[in-house]
């Protein structure tokens, strides 16, 4: 910009200077010429004054009357007779000097009656400005020539020039210091808007102009500034929805895959490295056959490549000793004329949708099977009755017992099976209140002292005192009468059962331990699975339905609490729960045989 201003002003001093050049030299012609206009018609006056004292000459001589006219005006005095002789000349031997009939002045003198001429003198080796005009002595005519030299017209010319060069020099100074200010003024708003728009071309857009003129330069500034303000609206906005879907494309809990028309991966989003197990930003740019090792992933995408049609597949993976399931959708993304700019692959995780799959099936044959063994077993018996057995008493008791018994059990079933859909819905609340959790565990426990009496178990609790929490007492009493009933059941005659309720940190920690059947490593992980048995005949003797430690798990987790199983084969288990909450830890001990 600053070249620019330089290139202006010098632009401007240019046009200036020749303006002036041209304005002073019109000036100075038209001054010389009114100088020497002004001379000749004071020579003129001069001469025809002089001319006037010479007609009324007394016995005076021509040469003493061109001296007394010389001395009088200051110029060249020649007088001449008719045919051209000098008679009186005040710069030079009259004698000496040759005719002047021909002289140019002499001749416009004798046919105008005046003339006037610049030419060189001889005589005085100078140029001169001569007059000349006729007059009459004694009936004859003579001429009156005065001259002055030329160099007083110099002299005045040179003056006429210094003082214009002096006048324009000045004048061209006080132009250049106000043209380099208005320049600058001008040349100011530019500077920041060439500043701005480079800002603007860096990706700058909070960058403004400023000036507040309402010229074409204002106009300037206030519209880059509109369009500086539009590019930052809408960068930021571009800007916004890029993060948001960058945050959209990076949190979803898909595999994102964009594949171009050469077959090259451009975009993956975080989630799949979950799913290959690899840094699958090293992908990029690569072809999709050379990255990806799945060969269904690779014929879904050839296959969209080859049909330009949507297409998916359900695709299985090994990681890490566990086969994952992931539906795979892709469908080609098409320009504005419908030709083929790549394909887009979706990858949904579905495993935990093919386990729950299978938890369902298993609880549909589960359920089935639970129903169907006291159904037919009720069914089975009254038919026998209907049959005839009903004559005799002893068999009818014994079948009707069984028949109550068989009921019995389904409807603990119903229950528990109801019991455990209320629990599991949405909606399902505690009824939350800060209770003693060591009389409650108490009183759990001598509700199962006769169950264990019965089978020849050693039931002991060990509760510390005044140990409170918040939570549903009714709930937490069903918990521990599961345990303790689940504990009970896989113990044999003659084991025992113990139960320890006591303050941890800021945790109430509530065991159950028995040295019982215990449980192996590969069942652990779906004991709290519905209708799962350790030992189906064990458990289905005792009258249990297989739902109460998934009513436990289910329970626990609304307390906000935590469960861990430890157990070793054909030697015990220990279930430990721990809950939030408790204060004020003392100790009582029961022991039951």
């Amino acid at each position: 910009m600053k070249r620019f201003r330089t290139r202006l002003i010098v632009a401007l001093m240019a046009i200036i200077l020749i303006v002036l050049t041209v304005v002073g030299l019109v000036i100075g012609q038209i001054v010389r010429s009114l100088y020497v206009d002004e001379l000749e018609n004071s020579l003129e006056r001069e001469a025809n004054l002089s001319a006037s004292i010479a007609e009324e000459r007394n016995e005076e001589s021509w040469e003493a009357l061109a001296q007394n006219i010389s001395s009088q005006l200051d110029v060249r005095v020649t007088i001449m007779n008719e045919t051209g002789e000098v008679i009186g000349e005040t710069e030079a031997e009259s004698e000496e000097l040759d005719n002047h009939f021909g002289r140019p002045e002499i001749e416009d003198a004798r046919e105008s009656g005046e003339g006037s001429n610049i030419r060189y003198s001889n005589t005085l080796e100078a140029e001169l400005l001569y007059y000349a005009v006729p007059f009459s002595y004694e009936n004859n005519t003579y001429y009156m020539r005065l001259a002055i030299p030329v160099e007083r017209i110099n002299a005045i010319n040179w003056l006429i020039w210094g003082t214009l060069i002096g006048s324009f020099a000045i004048a061209l100074l006080i132009i250049l210091y106000i043209t380099t200010k208005v320049t600058n003024q001008l040349t100011k708003p530019i500077t920041q808007a060439t500043k701005t728009a480079n800002e603007l071309a860096k990706g700058n857009f909070s960058a403004r102009a400023y000036g507040s003129t309402q010229d074409e330069v204002g106009q300037l500034t206030r519209s880059i500034n509109v369009l500086a303000f539009n590019l930052e609206s809408v960068t930021k906005e571009n800007q916004e929805q890029q993060e948001r879907l960058e945050t959209l494309i990076n949190t979803m809990e898909s595999g994102l895959v964009f594949i171009n028309s050469r077959g090259e991966i451009t975009l993956m989003n975080a989630y799949c490295a979950r799913i290959f197990k690899e840094d699958t930003s090293q992908w990029l740019d690569l072809l999709y056959y050379e990255a990806m090792d799945e060969k269904e992933i690779i014929k879904l995408i050839q296959k969209i490549f080859l049909t330009e049609s949507r297409s998916s597949a359900t695709v299985q993976m090994l990681h890490e000793l566990e086969v994952r399931f992931y539906h795979v959708y892709g469908a080609p993304v098409l320009g504005e004329k419908d030709e083929l700019r790549g394909i887009v692959l979706v990858l949904h995780d579905i495993t935990e949708l093919k386990k729950l799959e299978e938890v369902r099936k298993d609880f549909v044959a589960n359920v089935s099977h639970e129903l169907k063994t006291p159904v037919t077993s009720v069914k089975g018996f009254t038919e026998t009755l209907l049959d005839g057995a009903m004559d005799d008493e002893a068999l009818s008791r014994q079948f009707l017992e069984i028949i109550w018994k068989e009921s019995d059990r389904l409807q603990d079933l119903i229950s528990d099976l109801l019991e455990l859909s209320r629990i599991e819905q949405d909606y399902f609340e505690l009824n939350q209140a800060r209770f003693d959790v060591s009389r409650t565990t108490a009183e759990a426990v001598r509700l199962l002292e006769p169950k264990a009496i019965d089978k020849h178990l050693l039931l002991t609790s060990r509760v510390d005192t005044e140990i409170y929490m918040d939570g549903d007492e009714a709930r937490l009493k069903q918990i521990i009468i599961n345990l303790v009933n689940n504990a009970i059941i896989y113990t044999k005659e003659g084991g025992e059962v113990q139960v320890r309720l006591f303050k941890e940190a800021e945790d109430v920690v509530l065991e159950v331990e028995d040295n019982g059947i215990g449980i192996s490593p590969e069942q652990l992980p779906r004991i709290f699975e519905r209708f799962y048995r350790v030992d189906k005949a064990r458990s289905r003797g005792s009258g249990g339905t297989g739902l109460g430690l998934a009513i436990v798990k289910h329970l626990t987790d609304a307390h906000g609490g935590r469960i861990e199983v430890n157990s070793t084969k054909d030697a015990g288990t220990v279930f430990t729960l721990r809950f939030p909450g408790g204060k004020q830890p003392g100790e009582e001990e029961f022991t039951h045989s």
